[in-house]
């Protein structure tokens, strides 16, 4: 669309407004979180500048009287990550959905452009590629995940496209997908859609893709042409029971399959095909069997974990379902590390049981910044995140069923769609996801407001 990036200051809260989201997530700067001043003192070094590092930097230069922030990151560009969604059904063009990085990272902090190698928590030193030892008094963890591809055999991020197997968590890769979708169209054929068994960002996007995929070809007229088949690794499609009715009724509506308790172990490119395992547990015997299914586009979703530094740090879970893949053993209200009362972390990386999404680091942020700010002032830690998580699952082009939820997995609906039958999706969710949150991100979060 020609006008999501260069949307200007009054649209966008003519948007806001007409969809509800100034009061719903502070359209860029209208609201600003608790304002106060704090005279703590400390270094603080911040490893990510992502959604949650520069949103951090950003909030905590404001609230401190003399702040002293160093962002750790080697990135140049500052991507939103959640329209690559976008960009793979032709709704975004790619250069809509990132902005150089040296005009994202806040005023007044310290930029270092570098790869963290190692963290020692014990001594207060990280260790970067270039710039060596860096020592911290207070350390934010943010550097997101790690995108696994060697877990999946037959696939590496610079073969993502051969033999028509795709996915959008990559900015190349929704690219290429967007071109095998409208091939794929036109052509025909199986179409088979994936997600992994490790946690990952984005929980809802391989129903996203899988969903416009489908309405794509019902717009071109060759919905007879294509089948399409979803394969999860869990015990069920969706597990927020307020949304997942609705969700299960959209694929049935439009003849889209669903196999549960399959994950993938490799794909063959040459003869595009998927291996795949399913994985059920009878009694106290888990019984596991191989599945083999041929595809003429195939969507994957990749494995994931931790950060390898991070886990070599010692910082992970080390028993439970989050120890698997190295996520951060932190407080899951309070976002302190268990061990290490000097450290928060937020974002992907945090090994707490909510979805990783932007809108949970959107809540997360001002938590983990005031906890910080009391923590360097000798005081107790007391504000707490809920678990609030969105994942705005988009079923067609101009609908979305905005799931929102806390660590109960009860509906968490933000004014005003309490208004609406937010157990179905949406017009308006729709206009918000395309219109709103973009601007919202890179004028709002990144600059310490909306929360």
């Amino acid at each position: 669309m020609s006008d999501t990036k260069k949307i200007s200051r009054r649209k966008f809260f003519k948007i806001a407004a007409a969809t509800g989201a100034v009061g719903t997530v502070a359209a860029a700067g209208i609201y600003k979180a608790t304002e106060f001043s704090s005279n703590a003192k400390g270094k603080i070094v911040i490893i990510g500048g992502g959604c949650a590092g520069l949103s951090m930097a950003a909030l905590l230069h404001r609230w401190l009287k003399e702040p002293d922030i160093t962002v750790i990151d080697p990135s140049d560009r500052q991507y939103y990550q959640p329209g690559f969604t976008l960009v793979a059904s032709g709704v975004y063009e790619p250069d809509d959905v990132w902005k150089d990085q040296k005009d994202c990272m806040p005023s007044g902090v310290t930029w270092v452009k570098d790869v963290v190698k190692e963290l020692d928590p014990s001594s207060k030193a990280i260790k970067t590629e270039k710039n060596g030892k860096i020592s911290y008094d207070f350390l934010v963890l943010a550097p997101g995940l790690q995108i696994d591809w060697d877990r999946t055999e037959g696939i590496s991020q610079s073969t993502l496209g051969q033999g028509n197997a795709h996915t959008i968590y990559d900015f190349e890769g929704a690219q290429k997908t967007w071109k095998a979708i409208q091939e794929f169209a036109q052509k025909g054929g199986r179409g088979v859609f994936t997600d992994t068994y490790t946690k990952h960002k984005c929980g809802g996007a391989p129903k996203k893709i899988c969903l416009l995929t489908e309405h794509h070809a019902r717009k071109q007229n060759t919905r007879d042409k294509v089948t399409l088949d979803y394969f999860t690794a869990d015990k069920e499609l969706y597990d927020v029971p307020y949304f997942t009715p609705r969700l299960l009724e959209i694929y049935n509506e439009r003849n889209v399959s669903i196999t549960l308790h399959t994950r993938v172990k490799g794909i063959d490119t040459a003869a595009k095909r998927v291996h795949m395992e399913r994985i059920e547990t009878i009694g106290d015997e888990k019984i596991v069997t191989p599945v083999i299914e041929d595809y003429d586009f195939l969507h994957f979703t990749p494995p994931m974990s931790a950060p390898t530094f991070v886990r070599e740090a010692g910082l992970s879970w080390t028993e439970g379902g989050l120890a698997a893949d190295g996520w951060v053993m932190v407080d899951k209200e309070t976002l302190i590390h268990k061990t290490y009362p000097n450290i928060v972390c937020l974002g992907d990386c945090a090994g707490i049981p909510t979805s990783k999404t932007s809108a949970a680091v959107r809540k997360q942020v001002p938590v983990a910044a005031m906890n910080l700010v009391l923590t360097m002032e000798g005081k107790t830690p007391d504000q707490k995140y809920n678990g609030y998580a969105a994942c705005p699952i988009i079923t067609d082009y101009g609908h979305v069923l905005l799931c929102e939820f806390d660590y109960d997995k009860n509906p968490q609906i933000s004014f005003p769609f309490t208004m609406l039958d937010m157990s179905k999706e949406q017009a308006a969710a729709w206009q918000l996801k395309v219109e709103v949150l973009k601007p919202l991100y890179y004028q709002g979060m990144l600059n310490g407001y909306g929360f």
